[in-house]
């Protein structure tokens, strides 16, 4: 039996009486000092043993709930504060896998088979793992089923909650309340301006008096990356809210993302959003089918990060502000033991009240305007709430758009650049593809930055289409992007990935003047490499291709620049080390480049063997625990028996 097992199943004995004690009190004889020794070992767990560790466990669990806000960030605040502004650290991009978001039917069975090879191979049987989808749950079936139920929690808990709201919120605001049912956790005497009640059973809602209006909605329903799909919502229309509060519902949603996102332009600029939530397990027994596998998955400390990543997530540290968290719950509501299992956790806390937390951030006004000061800041306001984007894009995006508003010459320029934020999200459907092609993310950055830059530029369909095109991912036209791959054949991929921002906004454009310009260019091309190798008799082919793509891409690409004789005269011009001169100006960005590859080579690398010991300690722990079980929860009786091996 293994530490923690034995812990368990002496915890669990020490909680039940034992028949053998109860047997020898029964005779009524005298039993000697020894036996009685002997019997009472059996039912306690042995402070020799379990003491030490429990004094360890506790020095670990207090050290890890050290609040990590400083003592000047609690003034003007409600109590409770345990997480700071300054304190919460994001990953560069969403951190979590899809399965998280899965409920416990909806998580796909695992079925192991013998793999053949394995056996061939005279390794022994190998485990292959066949996995067998299962079909989503209907959230709305599910609480029109059940939500009719009592989902409020009572006691002092719900007392410190609706201390805690009360505390931020104030008589005559407009309040929106996401998972209302029949009760809010809102002080005595505090009367809203308007009470918006936005949950998944009506009959829940009827039963609250504060809202003074209700929708049912399917906050599962969401756009990926962009909103929840309603209507209803949409109606409510834009910043109209001076609060939103969410308490126990966090634990169900299985599109965060997209509510926080909804939950940001529905509030108004410096209105606060509150998400309270309990013990993992307050609501398991009667909703557990509805909870998704993060939060069955995760703990309470952990929970409070994950909802301070949902703000983060939505629409950044540009979007939100002031993000704390804090520990609300009850004296008494939790153990001085770490849980262990749920057991020792259970057996010392009040029944009256559970732990209970609440993450919140203030809403940013953003600016339309780009700041003449810092474009930079500018342009990442401008991508907060933008699908496809990961915040590491939107770090290396910022300041490549903000230095090309800067050295826009005109207006005009600089007007594009800003309407052209909004193709971002359709230039990175086709760029995250590419990722697989150690594409580097500063390059594919770079790209989208050069594409937002060109006047030409709109992001129409056609223009998207040709960028897959010349990616490669779609099939190349016939008629130019197959000639022109085959005369850049011998190009460096980052080279032919710069050639596509001054080629792609030449398509589907609404200049005139650009009709003619891709077909000018494709028609000069291999004249251009012939002229360079007669000047450069040791350039290789690439370079030579480099040269020839960029000066037509200079000069021809551009309306009102060079016609195709001034091109050609201009050309023979050129002198060899004029060329040289060339290319090595663009070598040197090329070197630039190869070692930002290399950096997120070594980053994916790194990932990739974390996910990977993650798994194999998962599955260690998996068939360890199988192994080394020796008791289970009886349902039936309450109580722990033996397992029979």
């Amino acid at each position: 039996m293994g530490r923690k097992c034995l812990f368990l199943a002496l915890s669990a004995a020490a909680s039940q009486p034992s028949n053998t004690a109860c047997a020898f009190t029964s005779l009524g004889g005298n039993v000697a000092l020894g036996q009685r020794r002997q019997c009472t070992a059996r039912r306690a767990v042995p402070t020799m043993i379990i003491g030490p560790a429990i004094r360890r466990m506790k020095e670990k669990e207090a050290k890890k709930k050290m609040p990590t806000a400083s003592e000047e960030e609690t003034l003007n605040e409600s109590s409770g504060l345990r997480v700071g502004a300054g304190a919460w650290k994001w990953p560069p991009v969403w951190p979590y896998a899809d399965e998280l978001w899965l409920r416990p039917d909806e998580i796909p069975e695992a079925t192991p088979s013998v793999n053949p090879m394995e056996l061939i191979n005279g390794k022994g049987p190998g485990l292959a793992v066949d996995l067998v989808e299962k079909p989503k749950m209907d959230t709305m079936a599910f609480w029109a089923e059940n939500g009719a139920d009592d989902t409020y929690i009572t006691g002092e808990s719900t007392e410190k909650l609706a201390a805690h709201i009360g505390y931020y919120l104030k008589d005559g605001m407009d309040v929106l309340e996401l998972g209302a049912a029949e009760k809010s956790y809102l002080p005595d005497g505090l009367k809203f301006g308007r009470h918006v009640g936005v949950g998944a059973n009506a009959v829940a809602m009827g039963r609250n008096s504060a809202l003074t209006e209700s929708m049912v909605v399917d906050l599962n329903d969401v756009t990926e990356e962009v909103e929840v799909n309603s209507e209803e919502l949409r109606a409510l229309g834009y910043e109209k809210f001076d609060a939103i509060i969410m308490a126990n519902t966090m634990d169900f949603l299985t599109g965060p993302r997209e509510v926080f996102k909804t939950c940001w332009r529905l509030l108004k600029p410096g209105g606060v959003m509150i998400v309270a939530f309990a013990r993992k397990d307050a609501f398991s027994s009667k909703f557990g089918k509805a909870q998704t596998k993060m939060w069955t998955n995760y703990n309470d400390d952990q929970h409070l990060w994950v909802a301070g990543s949902f703000f983060q997530f939505s629409a950044g540290a540009e979007g939100w502000e002031d993000l704390k968290g804090f520990d609300i719950s009850p004296e008494g509501s939790k153990s001085d033991v770490p849980l262990i299992g749920g057991l020792i956790d259970k057996v010392t806390s009040s029944a009256d009240s559970v732990p209970i937390y609440a993450v919140q951030a203030t809403k940013v006004q953003l600016s339309e305007d780009v700041n003449q000061d810092d474009p930079a800041r500018s342009f990442k306001e401008q991508m907060a709430l933008q699908p496809t984007l990961d915040e590491r894009d939107k770090v290396l995006l910022a300041p490549r758009l903000g230095r090309a508003w800067k050295l826009a010459e005109t207006e005009e320029q600089r007007s594009r650049i800003l309407e052209n934020v909004e193709t971002l999200p359709a230039i990175y459907e086709s760029l995250i593809k590419m990722d697989q092609f150690a594409f580097p993310f500063q390059l594919q950055a770079q790209l989208a930055t050069n594409l937002c830059t060109d006047i030409d530029f709109v992001g129409n369909e056609v223009q998207i289409e040709n960028l897959k095109m010349g990616l490669g991912l779609a099939k190349p036209s016939e008629e130019f992007w197959k000639p022109i791959g085959s005369a850049t054949a011998d190009m460096d991929p980052e080279d032919k990935v710069n050639l596509l921002s001054h080629i792609v906004p030449r398509f589907g454009g609404t200049n005139p003047a650009m009709d003619g310009a891709a077909t000018n260019f494709l028609s000069g091309l291999r004249p251009a490499v012939a002229v360079i190798k007669g000047k450069c008799s040791n350039i290789s082919n690439s370079d030579a291709q480099l040269v020839a793509t960029e000066l037509l891409a200079a000069e021809i690409l551009k309306p009102g620049l060079s016609t195709k004789a001034e091109f050609a005269a201009w050309l023979g011009e050129l002198t060899e080390g004029e060329i040289q001169e060339m290319i090595k100006t663009r070598k040197a960005y090329r070197n630039d480049a190869a070692e930002a590859m290399a950096e997120m080579q070594k980053i994916r690398k790194q990932m990739q063997e974390e996910t990977e010991a993650r798994l194999k300690a998962g599955r260690e722990e998996l068939i360890r625990a199988a192994e080394e079980r020796t008791m289970a929860f009886d349902e039936r009786t309450g109580t722990f028996r033996e397992i029979v091996k």
